[in-house]
């Protein structure tokens, strides 16, 4: 059985920011194959992914560059598989899994609402800031309670996770790492 972990950025927020970066490292330190989602060529605005209607009209985009970047995989349906997003990635990571059947452990990095729709019962852990100004940290906190799936909160953290002050955002970091390991089991 293969492991996968699969990497879905967030508008701006790339394979290479801080909770991207070291949960890859993280899943191949512990012998996941990484691939990485890029959506560069999408012509996005970040102001107005908290309007729902405008992430469902992207969101088939989305969802079609996802199906190119893994074409090569094969069939995922026997593998280990962890799908690790930020942002807009978590709404096309959900999708994409009930799209396809595949069962897979979500690791969620600053969820959008809209990820409510897609992601299955207990199949995640989501992330949050509760400063975070793309996303509702009590709407996210009621999808987590009604879907059954974990949760970390970040005090003061906002979509990048991070409340300004260093000491306090590495230390977050830190914290927000083991978490990933803890529940991908990295």
């Amino acid at each position: 059985m293969r492991k996968i972990a699969v990497i879905f950025p967030g508008i701006g927020y790339t394979k290479d920011r801080p909770l991207l970066y070291y949960s890859g490292k993280l899943a191949r330190k512990n012998g996941y194959e990484l691939i990485f989602i890029d959506y560069s060529e999408i012509d996005c605005d970040k102001d107005k992914i908290k309007d729902k209607s405008y992430i469902a009209s992207k969101l088939n985009e989305y969802l079609q560059m996802t199906e190119q970047s893994l074409q090569d995989v094969g069939d995922m349906t026997s593998d280990s598989i962890i799908f690790i997003s930020k942002s807009l990635g978590t709404v096309v990571a959900a999708a994409y899994a009930r799209e396809k059947a595949l069962q897979v452990k979500h690791i969620c990095f600053s969820p959008l609402e809209a990820i409510g729709k897609f992601i299955n019962e207990g199949e995640g852990i989501l992330l949050y800031g509760d400063d975070d100004p793309f996303a509702d940290y009590k709407i996210i906190e009621e999808i987590a309670e009604e879907k059954s799936l974990d949760t970390f909160r970040v005090r003061g953290g906002n979509h990048s996770l991070e409340t300004g002050d260093i000491d306090t955002d590495l230390d977050n970091l830190k914290n927000i790492i083991k978490m990933v390991s803890l529940y991908g089991r990295l």
